[in-house]
């Protein structure tokens, strides 16, 4: 599975996920503070980077989701981006659905878009939207995200797509990613605080070991 961290400007928390082959979550409120450029690591090298909507912050501040700075942001550095969380409403089910899939055409240009899943979604409402370049996000609640986590593994393995899960920050939740099926998770443990990366690093690599044991 490949890690990611939410965006951080400690240097040496920068340092230390370089150091472990860690990548970075990013979005419109830190790459606007940055003018729009991509993430960077310590040493001023590019980091390996994915392009989250903003939603999530938004939500979590009270404030109206800002089409115009994930607009800004996916233009910015889209491009380089390892894949974009297109824009969805935090716990808004089937409506949230809707109003992603209204981003489709915006933002097909790009080499993966990741659909953000929330309660109240099922497998069948979404998986005639997956394929090789529309890939899956696992957000929602904490209970409903963890009760339906292999459910959501076992569709994209169906149907050939993508699988992130967010909000990982421990390491029994790796674990569930893996057996899930993730592809890749994010988490803001080891963007808060650095001496949290070689626990929960340690318990990713050793799940790839067992994997490539015959």
């Amino acid at each position: 599975m490949i890690p990611y961290a939410s965006w951080t400007g400690t240097k040496a928390n920068l340092s230390a996920l370089r150091g472990a082959g860690w990548r970075v979550l990013t979005g419109p409120p830190i790459l606007a503070r940055n003018a729009w450029a991509r993430p960077r690591w310590d040493d001023g090298s590019p980091a390996p980077f994915a392009l989250d909507n903003g939603a999530w912050t938004a939500h979590q501040q009270d404030r109206p989701f800002d089409s115009d700075a994930f607009s800004r942001s996916a233009d910015a550095v889209g491009e380089q981006a390892d894949w974009i969380v297109v824009p969805d409403i935090v716990a808004g089910g089937l409506e949230s659905l809707e109003f992603s899939v209204s981003w489709f055409d915006r933002l097909r240009r790009y080499r993966l878009l990741l659909l953000a899943v929330q309660d109240g979604m099922s497998p069948d409402d979404v998986r005639p939207i997956l394929s090789s370049r529309i890939g899956l996000f696992l957000g929602g609640s904490t209970e409903w995200k963890l009760s339906t986590m292999h459910q959501w593994g076992q569709l994209t393995r169906e149907v050939g797509s993508y699988y992130h899960i967010g909000r990982v920050n421990t390491v029994r939740r790796i674990y569930w990613c893996n057996d899930a099926g993730a592809d890749s998770f994010d988490g803001t443990s080891v963007t808060r605080f650095s001496c949290n990366l070689s626990r929960l690093d340690n318990a990713r690599r050793q799940l790839a070991i067992f994997q490539e044991k015959p």
